[in-house]
């Protein structure tokens, strides 16, 4: 630097008082902008940091004249009085203090305390202090606790640039303790917890002697000790504990130096309130007999205590002890206390009763009626915890409720409009609680707590149906306890206030209960009408139908139901289920097959209209379906048969092939054996029923029994079907099923004219198969040779057919083949005759016949009468020829009677006669007697 740019002490002292003077001028232009400014808008965020910056410039000016540092003074008054006015306006529009607001508050300190050595002023450093304390204040309040604890160290450096005996003033006296209060709460939020308790320590110097300080003092002792209690951790009620000791140790010791009895008042009450917080710090502890030290001391005092909570803290303490007789008088001795408030009063009952249990539930109740100003709320909280308990089923505790709820003075409590939603509560509180029950199956109580709810429901318009759904559960639990008096009664006003489905429903049950089907059809055929009704009715009606075995009803029900298949509507189940179990109950009552048989066509109309795959389903479940309707007609068209209702069997058989020929999924000839099965079965029970009747089928009835065959006939032929020769088990049939399927065909072509050789092939087909059989083949020989249109030409083919197969048998049946013999000897003579034919050639080879067959067979092998007969008719045979005078015709026939006579076990007399009389013949050629021998 230069000697010429030093300037003299005069220039520099000049220089720095322009400055300051700049800068005061513009601090104080900055405090009149913000006495200016609007509270109802936010401070600029500039202004702060201008006024800092002014700040930090005079900062580096100093040390000031004495009357700078008044002027500062001002200015900062100034100032400090602005934020206030701001904040009070803030306050009062329930707004927040901000960030800029406490900046301010900080920078008007930090302007004051730049001239905090004035003179003329008295107490500046406390006077600076305190703004330190207030703007410290307001930074705790924003949770900037470094700000705060700042501002807090700031102020306590300033007081104690003063001794603490030198000072006087209450207030000075009082910044000193507060400070450093102030500082311990800040290092409490901090959780710089030792701390902040040496700080209260620390302030156990500067009370002075003060009440107020004592107050002050152990007031925040015990904020921190509820604190900690307020955790509700075991390890902490030990910490409580001390700082609520230290409270009421500073009570007492404030009790003992302060003079003035007003004054004691305030400590008086605190120290009441400590004790009552350290019991309940021993409470939660469980220590049960330091509380009611505590509740001793407290009511030994000058009036004795009678707070609400020295009640209920005794109580709790019987209670732990489990002296329950104690508890009693202690809950009982609130009645009377009417200092009590509500809350605490319910809270202790709820208490008593947790730890009573049910034998303390009536005298809890008489508690509560005893008292006379309660309100809904607390009887809907007394109620509640009782109900609480009773959900596990304790029936003696809800009879308690019941009895209660229904006392004149509860429900009075919850008249009027004022207790509109008391009144909703409890009612909730009781149809729960019954609910809950009900689903016990404690239907007693259950209807109790039902019936104590309407209580609470107003009989008003807007209440009806809460009133009528109330009526109907009382129904149900009536009907469940078989009180079916009851639950008409009941149903019966529910159904004038509201009538809906419900109630319909409810009555149907009754009718049940009481095995009123008749009436219970009634309400079934009701349902429909009612406004609410969805078709889920009807199938719930058949369920209950079904479990009281009422099958009339059920039928009546689930009949109803499928007429809603056809609307569109929801439906509760699928219409093939319906008909499943509508079929099954008709099954399971005798002498119901028309009915069964109705509905089975039915559901064939309904499976043609929508498709078998909608109807049935698809996949195996759609043919499991299928199947089961197919099975149940095949078994009831079986039991129709050996019943010999042959109508309905045919019918039944005729369905069942439409079942069994339905195809899911596309499956291709799946089910072609049961088709032909049931339609062989169908055309044999019509014309079984033909013959039964003796009414013959009219003409149409033979088309559709013959287009039924003809059906069947393609499937036998197609080789879709095997029998059981065949190793496909999957698709055999029996053998007997092509006789009764030849026989009804056979049956059928004599109703054609011109029909003979399609007989003669049908049967020839049948005979030529691997599957003949000579029983079958005879049958048919038989009838074709009797009846109105017998086929002689069929009969005997089937016969000659007979004799061939049996006799190249290893074993055969002689008295079969004797049989077949007559029977063509007599259809043999018999065309004869009709043909005005001589030749009896073709007789007498059939007896010829029988001859070569009973020769070289041991005595007794061909039956003896057919023999017999043999021989006889052959023998007189030969009467006529004798008679023409035709003695060699006559001499064939009379050989053939001897021959088969001697084949004959036991007619050696005939023998010798017929001997005799061929040669008495003989010598009488021109005789004519006559040669019958015998009958």
């Amino acid at each position: 630097m230069r000697i010429a740019e030093i300037s003299s002490p005069e220039l520099r002292q000049t220089q720095s008082h322009d400055t300051i003077s700049d800068l005061l001028c513009k601090v104080e232009a900055l405090t009149t902008e913000i006495e200016r400014h609007s509270p109802e808008f936010p401070l600029p965020e500039s202004i702060s940091g201008n006024i800092r910056h002014g700040v930090t410039q005079l900062s580096s000016l100093t040390p000031f004249h004495n009357s700078v540092k008044l002027q500062i003074w001002k200015l900062s008054y100034r100032l400090w009085n602005a934020c206030i006015d701001l904040s009070n306006f803030i306050r009062t529009s329930s707004s927040k203090l901000t960030d800029e607001h406490a900046k301010l508050r900080q920078v008007t300190a930090d302007l004051l305390f730049i001239a905090v050595d004035v003179s003329g002023v008295p107490s500046p450093y406390f006077k600076c202090a305190s703004f330190f304390y207030k703007t410290g204040t307001i930074w705790h309040e924003l949770c900037k606790y470094d700000h705060a604890s700042s501002c807090y160290e700031k102020a306590t450096d300033l007081t104690s640039k003063v001794e603490i005996t030198n000072v006087i003033d209450r207030e000075e006296r009082r910044l000193l303790l507060d400070l450093h209060i102030a500082r311990s709460k800040t290092a409490w939020e901090v959780l710089d917890t030792n701390l902040a308790i040496t700080l209260l320590n620390r302030s156990k110097r500067v009370l002075f002697g003060i009440a107020e300080n004592y107050m002050a003092l152990a007031d925040q002792y015990m904020c921190l000790g509820k604190q900690v209690l307020s955790k509700n951790e075991v390890c902490s009620v030990n910490d409580a504990l001390k700082l609520m000791s230290e409270a009421l140790e500073l009570c007492e010791k404030g009790l003992r130096n302060v003079k003035k009895a007003e004054e004691t008042l305030g400590l008086k009450e605190l120290r009441l309130k400590t004790l009552r917080f350290m019991a309940a710090s021993h409470l939660q502890r469980d220590e049960f007999d330091s509380v009611l030290k505590c509740v001793r001391v407290l009511r030994n005092g000058e009036k004795g205590e009678d707070h609400p909570s020295t009640c209920v803290l005794a109580m709790k303490a019987w209670l732990g002890l489990g002296r329950h007789g104690e508890a009693e008088k202690e809950l009982k001795s609130m009645v009377v206390n009417k200092g009590i408030p509500e809350g605490v009063w319910v809270s202790a009952m709820e208490s008593y009763l947790q730890a009573v249990g049910a034998c303390g539930i009536e005298t809890l109740m008489g508690v509560f009626l005893g008292r006379c100003n309660i309100s809904a709320g607390a009887a809907i909280r007394v109620v509640q915890r009782v109900i609480v308990d009773c959900v596990n089923g304790e029936g003696p505790r809800a009879k308690l409720v019941a009895e209660f709820v229904s006392n004149d003075k509860v429900v009075a409590l919850f008249s009027g409009d004022l207790a509109a939603k008391e009144r909703s509560g409890m009612h909730a509180l009781l149809w729960n609680c019954a609910a809950d029950h009900f689903r016990l199956k404690d239907y007693e109580v259950s209807a109790e707590l039902f019936e104590k709810s309407l209580l609470y429901v107003p009989h008003d318009m807007e209440n009806r149906s809460l009133r009528a759904k109330g009526f109907r559960v009382l129904c149900l639990c009536h009907l469940a306890l078989s009180h079916l008096d009851r639950a008409q009664e009941y149903i019966d006003e529910a159904a004038k206030l509201e009538p809906n489905i419900a109630s319909v429903f409810l009555k149907f049950k009754i009718y049940l209960q009481n095995n009123d089907h008749i009436g219970a059809i009634a309400q079934v055929q009701a349902m429909p009408s009612c406004m609410d009704f969805t078709p889920e009715f009807l199938s719930l009606s058949a369920h209950e139908a079904i479990a009281c075995r009422a099958l009339s009803v059920a039928v009546d029900s689930l009949s109803g139901l499928l007429t809603f298949f056809s609307t569109g509507k929801p439906m509760p189940t699928t219409e093939v289920i319906v008909f499943r179990t509508l079929i099954t109950i008709l099954i399971q009552q005798p002498q119901n097959e028309n009915e069964v048989l109705k509905y089975m066509k039915k559901a064939h109309s309904r499976f043609s209209d929508l498709g078998p795959e909608r109807f049935f389903g698809t996949g195996e479940v759609g043919r499991r379906e299928r199947n089961w309707f197919a099975l149940n007609l095949w078994n009831i068209g079986l039991k129709s048969g050996q019943e010999k209702n042959y109508d309905l069997c045919g019918e039944l058989f005729r369905i069942c092939a439409e079942y069994y020929g339905v195809s899911i999924d596309g499956e291709m000839e799946g089910n072609n054996l049961m088709v032909c099965k049931s339609l062989i079965l169908a055309v044999s029970a019509m014309l079984a029923g033909e013959k039964l009747s003796k009414n013959p089928l009219l003409d149409n009835e033979v088309k559709q029994t013959m287009e039924l065959l003809e059906r069947a006939g393609k499937i036998l032929m197609s080789g879709s079907i095997k029998t059981n020769t065949d190793d496909d088990q999957a698709t055999m049939i029996e053998p007997h099923f092509y006789f009764i399927y030849t026989s009804s065909a056979y049956d059928l072509y004599t109703r054609i004219n011109d029909s003979e050789s399609k007989q003669l092939l049908l049967i020839k087909n049948y005979a030529n198969s691997k599957y003949c059989n000579t029983n079958d083949l005879l049958q048919i020989g038989l009838n074709a040779s009797e009846g109105l249109r017998p086929n002689t030409e069929v009969a005997t083919f089937c016969f000659n057919t007979c004799i061939s197969l049996l006799l190249s048998s290893s074993s055969p049946n002689y008295q079969t083949v004797a049989l077949i013999l007559r029977k063509l000897i007599t259809i043999t003579n018999v065309h004869k005759c009709n043909a005005d034919d001589d030749d009896d050639d073709g007789v007498y080879v059939m007896y010829k016949k029988a001859y070569r067959i009973m020769v070289g067979l041991k005595t007794g092998e061909y039956p003896v009468e057919e023999g017999k007969w043999l021989a006889m008719t052959a023998w007189n045979r030969a009467a006529l020829p004798v008679r023409l005078g035709q003695m060699v015709e006559a001499k064939k026939w009379m050989d053939m009677g001897l021959e088969l006579a001697g084949r004959v076990v036991g007619m050696d007399t005939y023998k010798s006669c017929m001997e005799d009389f061929v040669s008495a013949v003989e010598k009488k050629v021109q005789s004519q007697g006559h040669l019958i021998v015998g009958s």
